[in-house]
This record gives structure tokens, C-alpha cells and sequence, in this order.
């Protein structure tokens, strides 16, 4: 199985209660088809949300259980280095 990886910003806040946690950048780690096995979420505020198949929810949110959009997040591809390191 091969994983790749991607780093997409997201402009907009969570709104609400969570409204001041700002916008944020979200990476993934995805399988063959494109299905989150590893998320990441910073936001402007300093909070970092991780889920994976250890931590699949939370209060905050979970890890994606839908498949990305492979096509749609070519131009956001990076690699495993940078993911680990986020």
C-alpha cells in the first residue's frame, strides 16, 4: 500500500463556539483510494487537532471518513517528510 500526502489551507474559521480558533491548515495521509488514514489540523491559534486509527474522534472533530478528492488535491501533494514534521 502506498500512502501519499497533502497539506491544504482552509480560509474559513470552524465558526461558533470555536470561531476564534481562526483558519487553519489541514494535512492528510491517504490510502490507495484516497481515504484519511492519518489527519492533521493547525489553526491560526497555536491548536493542533490529530486523528488516526488510535484516535479516530473527539469533541473537535474525527478523521475523514470519506476519500478525498484525489484530482481535485493534486496541487497540494507533499511529501512524507513534511507531513511527519508537522
Amino acid at each position: 500500500m502506498t500512502h501519499r500526502y497533502y497539506k491544504r489551507p482552509w480560509d474559513e474559521s470552524r465558526g461558533g463556539a470555536f470561531d476564534a480558533w481562526g483558519r487553519s491548515l489541514w494535512y492528510f495521509e491517504v490510502d490507495d483510494d484516497g481515504y484519511p488514514v492519518r489527519q492533521i489540523e493547525q489553526y491560526e491559534n497555536g491548536r493542533v487537532l490529530r486523528y488516526d486509527a488510535n484516535h479516530v474522534e473527539d469533541e473537535y472533530g474525527g478523521l475523514g471518513d470519506q476519500p478525498l478528492d484525489l484530482p481535485d488535491f493534486a496541487s497540494f501533494e507533499i511529501t512524507g517528510k513534511e507531513f511527519a514534521a508537522a
